[in-house]
């Protein structure tokens, strides 16, 4: 696919940012005196800008995901780079994005910022994807299709060969948002991202990571689109407090999957708990750390939870899923009291 067909005319026409450091090309080195940068002198370890480049966390990223540095952006969290992917290849008031309710509601926002029309082509009553009917509306001006796998809010991964068709298939950009990828037995796509010039794959650091306050979130893709995006981020998006945090807990490789298998246990405990009982219609499949429960009032039981002191997400309002509640897999402690208080119920 000619990528460089899909950016937007005044984006490859443009010239990025150039900072101090990028003028000053051998980095960072000590022993030197910097007057390049409006910075303060005075050193009390955040006076100076961080490394624009991010080197030290892409190389540990790379390592990680078995990818090349060239291949990574990272931005202050996955709506950034979600955001990015739209500036660069959809004209406003003139293309548009496909997404697939219910699913999550950024792609939607983000569309609507940059004055980009959004076509919603629903989900089936399984939740599985109605790839005809996206093949059917794929068009010149229909620039990005977001497809969120494992789905947020319904839990489930969408099928690996209904996800390599719609790759192949779409004319655009497919951009798929793996945030909860970690908690899945699925394999990432991350995998297969040099077999397509027109794959996007975005993860984060927000949930199996356990980072969701430094917001930190990963895009993966060939070279060409990773520069053109690039092209436009601004260049110190992600803070040196942030990369310094990010680069301590990806030391801990042995705590995240014992934190991912202990989750992973206590779904399963949750899901043994609301087979019992009596208000509880239907536990949807889950490859993430949440559970979408279909029960016979929404409200109520979200009312009553409220009372006490437990907060899940009422999705009554997103679309298939009606009298739903979306409950996140907390800590041992908090999944005990909450199975306790739904017994009470």
């Amino acid at each position: 696919m000619d990528i460089d067909k899909l950016v937007r005319d005044n984006i490859k026409k443009m010239s990025s940012y150039s900072s101090a450091r990028d003028e000053y090309k051998n980095g960072v080195e000590e022993n030197l005196i910097y007057l390049d940068a409006n910075e303060s002198p005075f050193d009390n370890g955040i006076n100076r800008y961080p490394d624009n480049k991010h080197n030290d966390l892409k190389t540990v990223v790379s390592k990680i995901k078995n990818i090349d540095k060239d291949q990574i952006v990272f931005g202050n969290g996955t709506d950034e780079i979600l955001d990015l992917i739209i500036r660069v290849f959809c004209n406003p008031n003139n293309d548009k994005i496909i997404t697939l309710p219910p699913t999550y509601g950024m792609y939607d926002v983000i569309a609507k910022t940059n004055s980009v029309e959004n076509i919603e082509i629903p989900l089936k009553n399984d939740f599985s994807i109605d790839k005809n009917e996206i093949l059917r509306l794929n068009s010149i001006n229909t620039k990005v299709l977001f497809l969120c796998s494992p789905n947020n809010p319904t839990g489930n991964s969408f099928d690996y060969n209904d996800l390599n068709d719609l790759i192949k298939g779409f004319d655009g950009i497919v951009v798929v948002d793996e945030a909860y990828i970690d908690f899945s037995s699925k394999p990432s796509l991350i995998n297969i991202i040099n077999e397509y010039d027109n794959l996007i794959i975005t993860q984060t650091m927000s949930k199996a990571y356990g980072m969701a306050g430094i917001r930190l979130g990963m895009g993966f893709s060939n070279k060409e689109i990773i520069n053109y995006i690039n092209k436009i981020k601004p260049p110190y998006n992600i803070n040196i407090l942030t990369e310094n945090k990010a680069l301590n807990e990806l030391s801990k490789a042995d705590q995240l999957n014992i934190n991912i298998s202990l989750i992973l246990n206590l779904k399963k405990v949750l899901i043994s708990c609301l087979k019992k009982l009596h208000f509880v219609e239907k536990i949807y499949k889950s490859d993430a750390n949440f559970l979408l429960v279909k029960v016979d009032d929404a409200d109520l039981r979200y009312g009553q939870l409220l009372e006490k002191g437990i907060i899940v997400r009422n999705r009554s309002n997103q679309y298939l899923c009606e009298n739903c509640l979306r409950i996140t897999i907390g800590t041992q402690y908090e999944n005990k009291i909450l199975i306790k208080t739904l017994n009470e119920l």
